[in-house]
């Protein structure tokens, strides 16, 4: 199973690895575990290299982090509300949990586009408030690209590390690769056909 995976990735090459990780920041069902554990098994087998993979990958995150930043950039909290309220249902979010990210934003400071960025806890959802709350576009990318390189490099080094210390588990952690992504899959399939959006709270007068 393990040299599937490694063809798999060797045919999607570098601008492959960096497409998905962006469209895995827009797109909820494709999670980063997944796509940087299978450049690691790779790169463990040799057929990829750490450093050309690290800077791909970060830059696709940041290019799918920047697609966000840019929408509440763009259009601001007044037409963004329309928007998720509209897109909601595809996106797994609500205004709710915008409202949600954007008061961790603004109480805790542009630092946590750094800190979350390289934590499983809301990594593309704070660029969102980011966006929202005008951010220098250059603090953003910076901080985005920082945390991206640290949580892709943790994946990797991870999926390595495993490797190496069990040489026996090649086959497991393919498995628990496509395990990933299956239970992605199933997820998202499972929220789209039981998302209702909740009731809007009534204007206060």
């Amino acid at each position: 199973m393990d040299q599937i995976i490694i063809d798999l990735v060797h045919k999607l090459g570098l601008l492959g690895i960096g497409a998905l990780m962006a469209l895995e920041n827009v797109f909820p069902p494709m999670p980063s575990e997944a796509i940087m554990g299978a450049a690691g098994l790779a790169i463990h087998h040799g057929t990829m290299t750490f450093w050309p993979v690290l800077i791909v990958a970060t830059i696709g995150t940041v290019a799918g982090n920047y697609f966000w930043f840019w929408i509440g950039q763009r259009l601001g909290y007044e037409r963004t509300r329309p928007f998720v309220d509209r897109y909601g249902r595809w996106l797994t979010m609500e205004w709710r949990d915008v409202e949600k990210a954007a008061t961790f934003f603004r109480k805790h400071g542009h630092w946590v586009v750094l800190a979350l960025r390289a934590t499983p806890f809301m990594r593309t959802m704070i660029s969102l408030p980011a966006g929202l709350s005008h951010m220098k576009l250059w603090k953003f990318l910076v901080f985005t690209a920082i945390g991206a390189a640290g949580w892709n490099a943790l994946l990797i080094a991870g999926t390595r590390w495993l490797l190496q210390r069990f040489p026996d588990a090649h086959d497991i952690v393919s498995w628990v690769l496509i395990a990933i992504l299956a239970l992605g899959a199933i997820g998202y399939a499972i929220r789209l056909a039981t998302w209702k959006p909740r009731a809007r709270p009534e204007p206060t007068e």
